[in-house]
């Protein structure tokens, strides 16, 4: 079930024109640097999208521009997750084609961080996710106590159980406009 529709839910956001992904990404990053989660926070852990994904990079500009200081995730065998100091000079292309942080690097701890920023493919309307099957979020998130948002398209909306091991994010924040 997970698999199937975590299959269908990336073909949609592939199939998006980049017209209109571009205009909700537009929309959605409004909808974030607006959000009071945002404003008050002054650590926040993002992460660097794939293109299919909400696209992070003018969010993490203007989390910077705005004095914030922004992490994201380094991950590791097993599930284990840290959140790091963004610096771009330290982001290398993993096997998957996605950059990640290498070399000497700042972990945060969980206790610092403000906001979270999580991504996912499928979404309930009350926050409940399904991610890339690795577990790195629910893990996290078990033991994180500040906020959590996520940014997604009108698509990634979905109907469907949680595990009980799921976590849900504090608010989907979805591009209405266009649905």
């Amino acid at each position: 079930m997970k698999a199937e529709l975590r299959k269908q839910v990336l073909q949609e956001m592939k199939a998006l024109p980049r017209q209109q992904k571009q205009a909700m990404v537009q929309a959605l990053t409004d909808q974030f640097l607006k959000h009071p989660f945002y404003q008050e926070a002054k650590v926040i852990a993002t992460y660097l999208s794939f293109p299919h994904e909400f696209q992070t990079q003018e969010l993490i500009e203007q989390a910077l521009r705005d004095c914030k200081k922004v992490l994201i995730p380094k991950t590791y065998s097993k599930g284990r997750m840290d959140f790091v100091i963004y610096d771009p000079q330290q982001l290398v292309k993993t096997s998957f084609g996605l950059l990640e942080p290498q070399g000497d690097l700042e972990v945060v701890d969980v206790s610092q961080i403000d906001l979270i920023h999580v991504p996912g493919l499928a979404f309930t309307r009350e926050g409940y996710r399904i991610g890339y099957g690795g577990g790195y979020y629910d893990r996290y998130l078990k033991h994180f106590t500040g906020h959590t948002l996520s940014t997604v398209y009108p698509c990634q909306i979905r109907d469907f159980i949680p595990e009980d091991h799921d976590i849900p994010v504090q608010e989907v924040l979805i591009d209405e406009r266009n649905l």
